[in-house]
């Protein structure tokens, strides 16, 4: 997809839910529908964008909506002209709504609602735990999960670069400290990097608060053009670049730590904005693992191989200590909605919308995600 994305398109629908209050209501006889969370979720970007279902000419359904017709009769959509589910994992999030831009920018449909679910915590889903999040080499030598795979590449960033867990540390704490000025976040309590330090490892070097989170929730995000959000509800976001790029590999573990593919991603975003990624209000980054923060850093260019340490010191991460936060939206304590709640973020950073953790004259923002699928988007504010 490198090269110039085709103009016109605009995010005009956003809608979530309280997944704090979802994470702590756990005691139910047995898990939530996911179909449920994602009609909820699908109502409330409707009511955000001031659009009603008829509106809806495309729905693309991922994770737990395994079955798009029944999701599609549930909210009553019945004939819409573009309709399909993508597979369960993460790295769809950028893909879903790529495909959704692709057909509004081709006229195969004019306003697409990317509907999202997830319940793992009901579900007592463990991402990998028994096996079924590692690759048919990886499990060969005990890595069952990809934080196993993302340990052993940050096991091996720290002998090619020099880094401690320390920047862990930073990261971790800065993730949380955004948590807590979401009012719908799972985790919100604060601790210093001292207290990161004192948590067990899950798979060392990568403790406890480097994972992300399991909880139950769902997003929906509705794109439409350019020229139809301006009679909208809400400010016209304006998604001005998109790209992807494969890593393919015998395993999930890349010895760049999936650098290159990321520098593609990149370019191809940046020539189509014609920006830096420093010229970035903020930056959203899947973050599945802390580690994977310092990975993509570097492979967007927001510094050199091996200097993502010096950056977060020097230049810094945080809401009101850097020139481009990181992550005021993220999956280690916000909420795990695997790629979804960082596009909603950007597009309501964009609009202005984020209160205590509003960036102020916010205009542009990217996500990006680091997977055997890397993809990211620019968003431009209208």
């Amino acid at each position: 997809m490198g090269g110039k994305f085709p103009s016109g398109v605009a995010a005009v629908g956003v809608g979530d839910m309280d997944f704090g209050t979802l994470y702590q209501k756990r005691d139910l006889p047995g898990p939530r529908d996911p179909y449920e969370l994602a009609a909820e979720a699908f109502k409330n970007a409707l009511d955000d964008a001031g659009l009603k279902k008829e509106d809806i000419d495309g729905v693309l359904c991922v994770r737990d909506i395994k079955k798009y017709e029944y999701f599609c009769y549930k909210v009553g959509i019945e004939k819409p002209r573009l309709v399909n589910g993508l597979e369960s994992s993460g790295r769809q999030s950028g893909i879903a709504l790529q495909y959704a831009a692709m057909a509004i920018a081709a006229g195969m449909a004019h306003t697409v609602a990317v509907v999202y679910s997830n319940n793992g915590r009901t579900a007592a889903f463990n991402y990998g735990g028994d096996g079924d999040g590692g690759d048919p080499f990886g499990i060969l030598h005990g890595m069952t999960s990809p934080g196993a795979q993302v340990a052993a590449m940050f096991n091996r960033y720290c002998h090619e670069f020099g880094a401690t867990e320390q920047s862990l540390a930073k990261l971790a704490v800065s993730n949380r400290y955004h948590a807590s000025l979401h009012s719908h976040s799972v985790m919100k309590k604060l601790f210093t990097e001292e207290e990161y330090l004192q948590t067990r490892y899950i798979t060392e070097p990568l403790r406890l608060f480097d994972y992300c989170l399991i909880n139950d929730g769902a997003v929906c995000i509705i794109l439409t053009t350019v020229e139809r959000a301006k009679d909208l509800r809400k400010p016209v976001v304006e998604m001005i670049a998109t790209s992807a790029c494969g890593d393919m590999a015998s395993s999930y573990m890349k010895e760049d730590f999936f650098y290159k593919g990321l520098r593609m991603v990149s370019q191809d975003l940046c020539a189509a904005a014609g920006v830096k990624a420093g010229d970035m209000d903020c930056v959203q980054i899947y973050d599945n693992f802390t580690a994977t923060m310092m990975f993509t850093m570097e492979g967007i260019g927001l510094c050199d191989r091996g200097g993502a340490g010096e950056y977060i010191d020097k230049v810094g991460i945080t809401l009101g200590k850097s020139p481009c936060p990181i992550n005021t939206s993220n999956h280690t304590s916000e909420t795990y909605m695997q790629g979804f709640n960082h596009q909603a973020e950007c597009i309501r950073q964009l609009r202005g919308e984020c209160g205590e953790r509003q960036i102020p004259d916010s205009k542009l923002a990217m996500y990006i995600c680091s997977a055997p699928i890397i993809s990211g988007h620019i968003f431009a504010k209208r």
